[in-house]
């Protein structure tokens, strides 16, 4: 202890082989914020010092000698009030010196609040082979005191009490469970907190591990340029393998911005599919492009699962125009553009309207729609030049 090592250091030669030279009462108390507390320093009458002659510290700053009272010839008080909350998590340290400056007895002061009731715990199993939680303490979350937090469960029929070990998970208010988790059986868990000056209990929240299900992001996302077409990117990416053992749906969103841009644009109608269609994208640009899965319902159940973390973004550009490098002065030629603009803006809209993300036949009688627009654009530009 801190005291024993300041005794040893500082008390002289002489002394250091009595017993106990001095002692504080009380010793190491816990006292609520704004309550007082008055610790009496009793040295033994082989020091031959008088009380007198003593004097207290609090965190290595002297004490006013008008907060001590002189009980005898070996006793010197000091009140503190009103408390304030401790500087440090491990206690304030209250010392008494003798007039060389030298401890003689040290003590820890805990000045704190009890723990408010723990609250918004959650849980999620990563494949449905492990469950870590998170928790925020009650309240502002600040006790002054160091307050110790377990995290405890059971399966709720039957089974005894137990507590979770690992919370070196680097985020605060978080513990792991790394294994011997039942499946199809719901657990009951909940969160003590306490210390010093009183402990609380979060309510039991009470979970089934497959039914707060969350995996890795998807694998080996591609983006790729579709033929000529300018205004579309195709994604791909592959299945969590870890999922491929549990009898889960997956579903899928993508997200995509441009790359000077930080705002994300979300596809939510991907469904299950392990590919997907961007249309409607500016010619000529870079696209950075992330999608994320969610495990949906085991033997036939809606309940849905936590989405993953977004996959590492993945860049590609679109073609640039050939409309857009080839233009023309002709009003006939502009007119034309304008009514394929227009016609193109209804194409989209029915897409949207009749084609739900990712459609494979809307997209294809697109495709071949396009394909022919563009086609005969660039025959138009061919007769132009050799008219020329």
């Amino acid at each position: 202890m801190i005291t024993l090592f300041f005794l040893v250091m500082f008390v002289p030669r002489a002394l250091s082989s009595s017993t106990q030279v001095a002692a504080i009462f009380p010793q190491d108390p816990s006292r609520p914020i704004g309550s007082s507390l008055t610790a009496t320093c009793s040295v033994s009458a082989e020091l031959g010092v008088h009380a007198s002659t003593l004097y207290w510290t609090l965190n290595g700053r002297r004490l006013p000698s008008s907060a001590y009272s002189v009980l005898g010839p070996t006793a010197l008080s000091v009140t503190l009030a009103p408390l304030n909350g401790s500087r440090q998590p491990s206690g304030d340290n209250l010392v008494c010196h003798n007039s060389a400056g030298h401890v003689l007895a040290g003590s820890c002061l805990y000045v704190g609040m009890p723990p408010e009731k723990p609250a918004n715990l959650s849980c999620w199993s990563r494949n449905g082979k492990d469950l870590t939680c998170q928790w925020s303490p009650g309240g502002q979350g600040e006790t002054f005191i160091r307050t110790k937090y377990t995290l405890k469960y059971k399966l709720k029929w039957y089974g005894r009490e137990r507590e979770c070990e690992d919370y070196s998970m680097g985020q605060p208010y978080t513990c792991y469970i790394p294994r011997d988790l039942a499946l199809f059986t719901p657990y009951e868990i909940w969160v003590e907190a306490a210390n010093q000056l009183g402990s609380s209990t979060s309510d039991v929240i009470t979970l089934d591990v497959l039914d707060v299900l969350t995996t890795d992001p998807p694998a080996d996302v591609l983006v790729s340029r579709v033929g000529d077409l300018e205004d579309q990117l195709s994604v791909r990416w592959g299945t969590s393998s870890a999922l491929k053992d549990v009898l889960f749906q997956t579903k899928y969103q993508i997200r995509y911005r441009l790359e000077d841009s930080t705002d994300w644009k979300v596809v939510d109608d991907v469904g299950n599919q392990t590919s997907c269609r961007l249309a409607g994208l500016r010619s000529g640009t870079v696209y950075f492009v992330q999608v994320r899965c969610n495990p949906v319902g085991i033997y036939g159940s809606r309940k849905a699962g936590i989405w993953s973390d977004w996959s590492n973004p993945t860049a590609a550009s679109t073609p640039h125009s050939e409309r857009l490098l080839s233009g023309t002065c002709d009003p006939k030629s502009s007119e034309q553009n304008s009514t394929l603009r227009r016609e193109l803006k209804q194409f989209f809209g029915w897409v949207r309207k009749h084609a739900y993300g990712c459609s494979g036949m809307s997209i294809k009688l697109y495709d071949q729609w396009r394909v022919w627009l563009q086609k005969s654009h660039k025959t138009r530009n061919q007769v132009d030049s050799t008219r020329r």
